[in-house]
């Protein structure tokens, strides 16, 4: 999906696509959670697939990924064209234990989040989260490139 609807961003998004100074206190809460996970030792890391050219939206994720890197989080990316050999939805891994595959709508309306633990499926997208980051690029080099 290239994009997610989000009410919370929604003023930031039409202030960045103006060109304006983005008012990020909306985003305090993410980089709060952030912060805490990684001083308690935790890998916050996340491989995003975008299409080429970039959308405003995902330009905007990668400037957001710039409060994210300083809190933390390591963020990679691979183009769609690389991605061939990936899922076409969503998916979050916590612990490398349990799946939680995002539900969305057409427009990018977030329906829910499947929770799925089943082990050998988990081992499927935990392969496909390495490959994924191991043929991304770091979020500084393609922000840069």
């Amino acid at each position: 999906m290239e994009y997610y609807y989000s009410a919370n961003e929604a003023t930031a998004l039409a202030q960045f696509r103006a060109g304006e100074d983005v008012e990020m206190g909306w985003f305090g809460n993410w980089l709060s959670m952030i912060r805490a996970a990684t001083a308690e030792g935790r890998r916050f890391t996340r491989v995003r697939v975008v299409s080429l050219p970039l959308s405003d939206y995902s330009r905007f994720g990668i400037f957001c990924s710039g409060y994210t890197g300083e809190a933390g989080e390591e963020i990679r990316y691979l183009t769609r064209e690389q991605a061939t050999d990936l899922p076409n939805y969503d998916y979050w891994l916590f612990d490398s234990r349990k799946l939680v595959r995002v539900h969305l709508t057409d427009d990018g309306h977030f329906l829910g989040g499947e929770v799925i633990t089943d082990p050998a499926t988990v081992v499927e997208h935990s392969y496909w989260r390495d490959a994924a980051w191991h043929h991304a690029v770091r979020r500084d080099d393609f922000a840069h490139s």
